[in-house]
């Protein structure tokens, strides 16, 4: 008993990384004691106990009355190998993992999902990664797509892509949507601190300063650069001219209900540079209608994104095409939608694509529609991430299309 009462006088005076040591060696106390395990630790707090079958040992101080169990087990699944302090009024429970335990949370598969990867990096680079939005990679495949198809287009009939070419937009995509999105939050760092699902981004939550930022977008600016001057002087001056877009982009929010369409000619440029990077040059009769059907799809998606944001947006006053276009959301979706797909049908008519094109075509035509007439605008703020997500899962035809037209036409 002595001992049990030593350890209650621990658990005010000493300082957690003691209690570690305590806590890892009272299950052997506790099983060659004669005591009820429910008094083991605390004899005189019937909720003390030590839970054998999660091997998770829970220490209270007898003063606790009313601990709130499932925040804590909350709080034990959160984190991995420390010591947990939740204070619940005049209350403090504090939770330990036991070496069982802590040997099970270091043995975890290893996960290669992008949310995955950017939370195991280092923590002062995770602001940063989080900035680029590397772990939210559909962006940047959004925004490389419309180069790839226009790379596609431009090949000789029967020949595969440049594949070295298609690498080089890839990673122009991935750091140019990061410049793209720091600018963004640079410029909405006080809009975002009032919206629910940009309130934790790293400039609005203050994790990193403006200058970080500025610096890290110099950073990214510079490689992107890099990218750039590895074209041709036509494909340079083409993709420089694209920066009026990317900085402008965030403004577009306060003077025009249509941000989405200043976003789509931003995010589609590539089905302009694509071509030019083959070719040295822009065949306008080609690259206007893909660059028209990219800006379709861009209102399409965006659109159905926008609406999750829509309460917040009307309280702070900024404007989108979810709040413009309210409950006929679905019809212009589908005249998005149309439109889209006829440009890509005038695309393939004007570079003399074959039947392969057109059967990837209908397609995306097909996902399209389906995807507009699932839709519920009643349910759109709800489930607009889901919708998005199906929505832009069209984008898995395009890899077949492209390949299909490079080879077969």
């Amino acid at each position: 008993m002595e001992v049990f009462r030593l350890c209650s006088v621990l658990s005010r005076h000493c300082y957690l990384s003691w209690w570690t040591k305590v806590v890892h060696s009272a299950p052997t106390l506790c099983q060659s004691s004669s005591y009820h395990e429910s008094r083991c630790l605390l004899p005189n707090n019937e909720k003390s106990r030590w839970n054998r079958r999660n091997q998770n040992l829970t220490i209270v101080d007898s003063s606790v009355a009313e601990c709130d169990e499932r925040q804590m087990v909350r709080r034990y699944h959160s984190h991995y190998n420390l010591p947990q302090s939740l204070e619940t009024g005049g209350t403090t429970c504090y939770s330990f993992l036991s070496p069982l335990s802590t040997r099970r949370k270091q043995h975890r598969r290893l996960s290669l999902r992008p949310a995955s990867l950017v939370d195991g990096a280092p923590k002062k680079m995770q602001p940063y990664l989080k900035l680029m939005r590397l772990d939210k990679p559909i962006g940047s495949w959004l925004l490389y797509w419309p180069g790839a198809w226009s790379i596609a287009l431009a090949a000789q009939p029967g020949q595969f892509p440049d594949l070295s070419l298609l690498a080089l937009f890839g990673v122009g995509a991935l750091i140019m949507r990061g410049a793209g999105c720091t600018i963004n939050d640079m410029w909405d760092k006080d809009f975002d601190k009032s919206v629910e699902r940009t309130k934790n981004r790293p400039l609005a939550a203050g994790d990193i300063t403006p200058f970080q930022a500025l610096v890290f977008l110099g950073g990214q600016l510079s490689l992107g650069l890099a990218v750039l001057l590895s074209l041709n002087w036509y494909s340079v001056i083409l993709g420089a001219s694209s920066m009026l877009f990317v900085v402008t982009y965030p403004l577009m929010k306060r003077i025009t209900y249509w941000p989405q369409a200043v976003l789509g000619l931003t995010f589609n440029w590539g089905a302009l540079l694509g071509w030019a990077a083959v070719k040295g040059s822009c065949d306008w009769g080609v690259v206007l209608p893909l660059y028209v059907a990219g800006v379709s799809w861009t209102l399409v998606y965006d659109t159905i994104y926008g609406h999750q944001d829509k309460d917040d947006d009307l309280m702070i006053g900024l404007k989108s095409t979810s709040i413009l276009l309210g409950d006929r959301t679905k019809i212009w979706l589908t005249g998005f939608s149309f439109t889209m797909v006829s440009s890509l049908v005038l695309t393939g008519y004007m570079s003399d694509q074959t039947i392969p094109y057109y059967i990837a075509t209908a397609l995306i035509a097909a996902h399209l529609g389906v995807s507009d007439w699932e839709l519920s605008i009643s349910t759109i703020p709800k489930i607009a991430g889901k919708s998005f997500v199906q929505t832009t899962e069209s984008v898995l035809f395009c890899l077949p299309e492209s390949l299909l037209v490079v080879w077969l036409s």
